[in-house]
């Protein structure tokens, strides 16, 4: 079995600066790629609809706080909430690692909702519907940046394009045996959801129902994320006795979000 695996021993650093003690590593190289390709998409969309770029330029700010605040408090209490409970200023230590798309996906709305009370000639669901469309593009590159980090890996697999995490020290208490490339599966399931996103706003321009727009995005990429996770080893391992992991109970309430969103939308649509 393992002589037909996928041999994963890719060292997450690109290149080291050694009189700076400054090293460079895939994963914040692909982060910062999910920025820039949002960077680009909603600017494509932003410039179809005449809207200044200087608004993204500003958006963008808030977008990335709201993402990193959100993704490390997301990690912080939901993961290890009793460590970072214990030790506060930890939750500070960003380079450390620790980031969760929950969170991700709490703090993007509400950065967009404060930028939207200040800036109030830009509507919420305007901006929301076509920031969303992007989110999936920077999912992907987180996704593939886990998977130089060979973290959050998945579980046993016989099939022949399982991956030999070579570097995995979250699994150094478990066999080597070959595992499913989980990264590569969500990062090629939120491409997917981009290219179902972009396509309808292409179709439908300025028309695009906005609230439809976001609730389908948490539908689709949060039901993706929730069949995903049983291929995935749990992450701590509290996990292992809760009836699903935290990533899948996590998802639920976003998925119910969704389809709340839509129905009630429709609901006034036809009203």
């Amino acid at each position: 079995m393992i002589l037909t695996a996928i041999n994963w021993n890719v060292s997450p650093e690109i290149f080291r600066i050694p009189f700076l003690n400054l090293e460079i590593r895939w994963y914040g190289l692909l982060f910062a790629t999910g920025f820039f390709l949002c960077y680009y998409f909603i600017s494509k969309m932003f410039n179809k609809e005449n809207i200044p770029i200087d608004v993204l330029d500003k958006l963008t700010v808030y977008g990335f706080l709201g993402t990193l605040i959100g993704a490390r408090l997301g990690h912080c209490l939901f993961y290890e909430p009793e460590y970072y409970l214990a030790n506060p200023l930890k939750i500070l230590k960003v380079w450390e690692g620790g980031l969760a798309s929950h969170g991700a996906a709490i703090g993007i709305p509400l950065a967009i909702f404060i930028f939207s009370r200040k800036y109030k000639e830009y509507n919420l669901g305007f901006l929301l519907a076509r920031v969303t469309i992007t989110v999936p593009l920077a999912g992907a590159c987180v996704r593939l940046g886990n998977l130089m980090n060979s973290e959050i890996v998945g579980k046993p697999t016989e099939a022949a394009w399982g991956f030999l995490f070579f570097r995995d020290t979250d699994l150094t208490h478990l066999p080597l045996v070959p595992r499913h490339p989980t990264q590569i599966y969500e990062a090629l399931a939120y491409i997917a959801i981009f290219i179902i996103l972009y396509s309808i706003y292409l179709k439908k321009g300025k028309n695009i129902n906005n609230y439809f727009m976001f609730g389908l995005f948490l539908i689709l990429l949060f039901s993706a994320r929730f069949f995903l996770e049983f291929f995935k080893e749990v992450q701590v391992d509290f996990e292992s006795k809760l009836p699903m992991d935290m990533g899948q109970l996590l998802s639920i309430p976003f998925i119910m979000c969704g389809i709340l969103l839509i129905f009630f939308n429709r609901k006034k649509t036809a009203k």
